[in-house]
């Protein structure tokens, strides 16, 4: 089912003329969460109660709001759902740097629909020459810091383990991470914990942007399907402690 609703908002989506040739289509990406008060970041929806963005993003309980269903962050489009953050776990045990993961708790269970949408988390690990999509509010220019207020989307290849710890020797140490992006193609999009997708699976969430240093480096991802298992076990075993509060708006 919801790979049918996945397919109905991309085909729906490509008819809308874009201004902007790497601004998303509207709604095309329903798993995309736009975090904002105590932080300002992306994130991705993999279940109904929850999110996840890198560590460096983890937000504040309660003074948090997760928009989901959003595609223009100036307006309201009647597509998104605001709700408030509960919770928010940061990957456990961690020993800077080697992790960058943040499971965030919603306040209330998002309600699915064509405008939001989990992302299925990795059955595998990404493959070296895999074509992906990274999405986030960023600049695409390097030089301009103001972020975009609408959605913004890179097509990217990974890059081989061995070729990403050569050109980042520093990282070496750094932990679980995957590379993607190359100086032949658009490998700039500020913003923090962009989410990429492979083949319709949650695959990283952005770490380093190193392409908008240089384009001929690719950026830095947290590996996702290495932190399947952990995930999985934080759903499993967390229990509501208080009674949740409504959505703020919808």
């Amino acid at each position: 089912m919801n790979l049918l609703l996945l397919a109905f908002t991309f085909g729906f989506a490509g008819a809308y003329p874009l201004e902007d040739q790497k601004e998303c289509q509207p709604h095309s990406r329903p798993w995309h969460v736009r975090l904002h008060g105590s932080v300002s970041c992306s994130a991705a929806l993999i279940d109904k109660w929850w999110i996840v963005t890198s560590f460096h993003c983890q937000p504040t309980p309660y003074k948090t709001v997760a928009s989901l269903g959003e595609h223009d962050e100036s307006v309201e489009e009647g597509t998104e759902q605001h709700i408030l953050v509960s919770d928010a776990i940061r990957h456990n045990p961690y020993r800077s740097p080697l992790h960058s993961l943040t499971m965030v708790r919603l306040s209330a269970p998002a309600n699915f629909n064509q405008h939001v949408q989990p992302i299925p988390l990795p059955t595998r690990c990404p493959q070296t020459g895999e074509i992906c999509s990274v999405s986030g509010w960023g600049s695409t220019d390097k030089n301009q810091s103001d972020s975009s207020q609408r959605l913004k989307c890179l097509t990217v290849p990974v890059v081989d383990d061995l070729a990403c710890l050569e050109t980042f020797p520093p990282f070496l140490f750094w932990g679980v991470m995957v590379c993607a992006g190359q100086n032949t193609t658009d490998n700039c999009l500020t913003g923090s914990s962009n989410v990429m997708v492979c083949a319709g699976e949650l695959q990283g969430l952005k770490w380093f942007n190193n392409g908008c240093e240089d384009p001929t480096h690719p950026t830095v991802y947290t590996k996702m399907c290495e932190y399947t298992r952990w995930i999985k076990a934080v759903m499993d075993r967390y229990t509501v402690l208080t009674p949740s509060p409504p959505h703020l708006t919808t």
